[in-house]
């Protein structure tokens, strides 16, 4: 009997389909795999690889040291210091507010802090780092750090912070640096240097700190790191060091700024000194002045309000922004206009009177007194109004207008800092687009003695009275001597060649500089400079801040302070071998003589023989004067 066993067919058909079914589902799975394998390993595998690179690794962006300033001297004017800061980013903590209130029971945050948070919280956006408490202790390091586990999203950074050690001493022109804002950035986009500030915080804002922001800010870094699934770093994959900032070498001497600072003795106004024959300044002052160290880490409300709201506008450069009449200052000026163009010549003589009229209106002496038969010379030695009146009518406004130009009365003489005003040196064309009305005969002698619609910046007076003094030759004023590689100590030097030469016939230079000297020995500023041993070519300046009527007179005790006269100074010494000239200006002072010459002598008693109240070493690579028979002698 045979055992053998054949399935039906019904029975395989069904294990069949199961079969089939489970191969198909197999393959189903495999293509789906594969494609998958190929959407991570070939359609989109540069995105996923840097993703698992971005688990694997981290960028971090560190930023170059700012560059330094310093004065003539070597003396720092701006550095850097590095300090620990309490920093919170808000992104990664619920409760701001709170977290501040708990942090402050642990380490010790003051009003001020939190006003200035809120300040930076304003600026910044909330994935950034924001400080809370600058230069920690070292005791409250560790205090924290003991807590930290209680404050997430709160951490402890070395920061680098820009210190300025002289405090108040040329903060006009030194600047300061503050937080990075929507308008800094938006200004940066547009430049292209926006990545050159990826995960910096501070910008310079004004002074030297901005007029070279490009060279002081220096170019950043970039370190990659692996790390671990737990966040902590293996080793350093790749590092891009980053570059400091140039390194600024100034022509300012720091001690003579402390001299003229100390000299002004609490008055608002500005003084500048400069260098005649490199156009180099010596000293740049704007009284009041105020402190750059309030501003790197965030000004305070307070402060801040303090500074804005004083009714002396400590904030404002006074030396370069505000504008002014020069009263007399003007005269040597108009003298070489007159000479130079024939309107008058060195022999001639005017009987001043007292009183200079045109139809019915009188133009008066500011002293009411008549001053007798007079030279050009003796008209700038005693500050004649009467002559220049004249004079000023003879040349006519246009002339003026033409000859003023090149000395930079008007014009912006192209200093190394931001924000210079241009100032009024009028004409027909200037009255008839800003009033809408001719220019007058009776509009031209107020010009002639510095005031009427002359209004000019003191920088532009120093520059002038600068350029006299280098016989016509101008140079562009200047802070910045060079700019220094710090990698490499390069040097690259700032304006050393002159800008132009205005043509003067000697004999008229002469002349001019004779009566300034006369200015000093026998006329307005006799008193102030008798005794100095060496000579000085200067001239007084008083300038009318209010209109006064013709029958009136000028009484500064019926006037509130704010209406008082200006005082004005301009020098420059030795006068047959200048090294120093200088305009000073002395706000509702009165009296040029009387409040801007005194201020004027300190300046030049420490620069030329080292003398000084406040105890400073003569200015070094000097050879000083003491003698008044050789002013000459003196050498760099």
């Amino acid at each position: 009997m045979s055992l053998d066993f054949k399935p039906e067919d019904k029975d395989i058909k069904p294990f069949r389909r199961r079969l089939l079914v489970a191969f198909g589902l197999i393959l189903a799975a495999f293509s789906v795999l594969v494609a998958r394998f190929a959407w991570l390993q070939i359609i989109n595998q540069n995105a996923y690889v840097e993703r698992a690179e971005r688990n694997r690794t981290v960028s971090i962006t560190t930023q170059g040291s700012r560059g330094l300033i310093f004065d003539r001297n070597r003396t720092l004017v701006a550095g850097n210091v590095l300090a620990y800061s309490l920093e919170i980013t808000p992104d990664k903590v619920k409760n701001v507010n709170a977290t501040i209130d708990e942090l402050a029971k642990v380490i010790p945050i003051t009003p001020a802090d939190r006003r200035r948070f809120r300040r930076l919280r304003e600026d910044l956006n909330r994935y950034d780092s924001i400080p809370i408490r600058a230069e920690l202790t070292d005791e409250e390091v560790a205090t924290f750090i003991g807590q930290r586990w209680r404050f997430p999203g709160v951490e402890i950074n070395q920061r680098e912070y820009r210190i300025y050690p002289n405090g108040t001493t040329g903060s006009h022109f030194i600047g300061y640096i503050g937080s990075i804002s929507a308008s800094d950035q938006k200004r940066l986009d547009e430049e292209g240097a926006l990545p050159l500030y990826e995960g910096a915080r501070n910008i310079g804002k004004v002074g030297l700190e901005r007029s070279y922001e490009a060279l002081l800010h220096g170019r950043p870094g970039h370190e990659s790191l692996e790390i671990t699934a737990g966040g902590h770093a293996v080793r350093t994959l790749d590092l891009e060091a980053a570059l400091p900032g140039h390194n600024l070498e100034l022509t300012v001497d720091l001690n003579l700024q402390r001299v003229t600072e100390a000299a002004m003795k609490g008055k608002t106004g500005a003084v500048i000194a400069i260098e005649p024959k490199t156009g180099a300044i010596l000293a740049f002052a704007s009284l009041p002045t105020y402190n750059p160290n309030l501003f790197p880490g965030g000004i305070d409300p307070d402060s801040w309000s303090e500074l804005t709201q004083s009714e002396e506008k400590p904030l404002l450069n006074r030396a370069m922004r505000g504008i002014y009449p020069i009263g007399s200052t003007y005269k040597p000026f108009m003298a070489l206009a007159g000479l130079e163009s024939g309107a008058t010549t060195i022999d001639y003589v005017l009987n001043d009177t007292g009183v200079f009229s045109i139809g019915k209106h009188r133009f008066r002496d500011m002293t009411g007194a008549p001053k007798g038969p007079l030279s050009i010379r003796k008209s700038i030695a005693v500050s004649s109004d009467v002559y220049y009146y004249w004079l000023a009518t003879q040349l006519g406004v246009d002339r003026i207008y033409e000859f003023m130009k090149p000395w930079g009365f008007g014009q912006k003489t192209g200093i190394d800092l931001v924000g210079e005003q241009t100032g009024i040196l009028p004409n027909r064309q200037w009255k008839e687009q800003r009033f809408k009305e001719p220019w007058y005969v009776g509009d031209t002698p107020s010009i002639g003695v510095g005031q009427g619609y002359n209004a000019f910046t003191l920088l532009q007076l120093a520059h002038a009275t600068a350029t006299l003094a280098n016989g016509g030759v101008v140079m562009r004023p200047h802070l910045v001597n060079a700019t220094i590689d710090p990698v490499t100590g390069q040097k690259t030097y700032v304006a050393r060649e002159p800008v132009e030469t205005i043509p003067l016939k000697r004999a008229n230079l002469d002349v001019v500089i004779a009566g300034m000297t006369d200015v000093t020995k026998t006329g307005t500023a006799r008193s102030v400079f008798q005794g100095a041993p060496y000579s000085v070519a200067g001239k007084t300046g008083t300038a009318q801040v209010v209109t006064i009527a013709q029958e009136d007179k000028y009484d500064e005790k019926k006037l509130a302070r704010r209406h008082h006269d200006h005082a004005l100074f301009i020098a420059f010494a030795p006068a047959k071998n200048p090294e120093i000239a200088l305009a000073v200006l002395v706000e509702n002072g009165g009296f040029g003589a009387k409040a801007a010459a005194p201020v004027a002598r300190e300046v030049i008693d420490y620069w030329l023989t080292g003398k000084n109240s406040l105890g400073l070493p003569p200015p070094s690579g000097h050879v000083l004067i003491t003698e008044t028979k050789k002013p000459s002698d003196r050498r760099r």
